[in-house]
């Protein structure tokens, strides 16, 4: 699992580091472009980032499906569990697992109508030529109209990313009736950002070295009747 997690992170962080870069790249070129730098503009206006923007979106959808199974995983994804949390504790587990397994069915179905789309869409013609098997009367699919890929390597995010949705599911269900836990996110906390603890030693005793007015200070305790 730990392989199958990296990779998932890592296709993440790829996908946007790089469509970030892309999107800068093209407005900066589309902003120097207009100047007029003898020699540079000429250089600047002679290529090429028509392509930019397809890719850039190629490339969200593939982060956004990827991304929603990581959100599975990891317990992002935002729920409404006011009635859940009314209910006794068995009934709640039941009805958690009930809805684990339905978004498990809802992603596999998907996955499994997806990846028929994108068989019919053109993927049947580019692995039978491939292998050097018969193509014809295969229908060989469209293309982007941009980078003129084959369509149906952008739509197999989706029939992919689901069933990487519906394994998580599954996953969270398992570890869900043998632990009793649900991966929890909090969406307060910020990574680098840790609270400070009063018990830890020194912490405590810089609150009262404050010389104001608003800190308790050394030996105000004493003090007191």
């Amino acid at each position: 699992m730990r392989i199958l997690d990296h990779l998932e992170e890592g296709l993440i962080t790829f996908l946007i580091g790089a469509a970030t870069l892309i999107i800068f790249a093209a407005v900066l070129h589309r902003y120097l472009s207009g100047l007029a730098i003898p020699g540079v503009q000429t250089w600047l206006l002679s290529l090429n980032f028509g392509w930019a923007q397809e890719l850039c979106i190629i490339m969200f959808v593939w982060m956004a499906k990827f991304g929603a199974a990581y959100g599975v995983r990891t317990g992002i994804h935002v729920g409404v569990d006011v009635l859940i949390n009314r209910l006794s504790a068995a009934m709640r587990n039941k009805f958690i697992v009930l809805g684990l397994l339905a978004g498990a069915l809802f992603t596999g179905v998907i996955s499994a109508l997806g990846a028929t789309f994108v068989w019919e869409n053109g993927a049947h013609y580019a692995i039978y030529k491939a292998f050097g098997l018969s193509i014809e009367g295969l229908f060989e699919g469209p293309t982007t109209p941009d980078l003129e890929w084959p369509t149906w390597v952008v739509y197999a995010a989706i029939p992919i990313g689901s069933a990487l949705m519906c394994f998580r599911f599954l996953q969270v269900t398992v570890s869900f009736v043998r632990t009793g836990e649900l991966p929890h996110h909090d969406h307060g906390h910020v990574d680098g950002l840790d609270e400070e603890d009063p018990a830890v030693p020194g912490q405590l005793d810089q609150v009262f070295r404050m010389n104001d007015d608003l800190h308790p200070r050394i030996g105000d305790e004493e003090k007191k009747p």
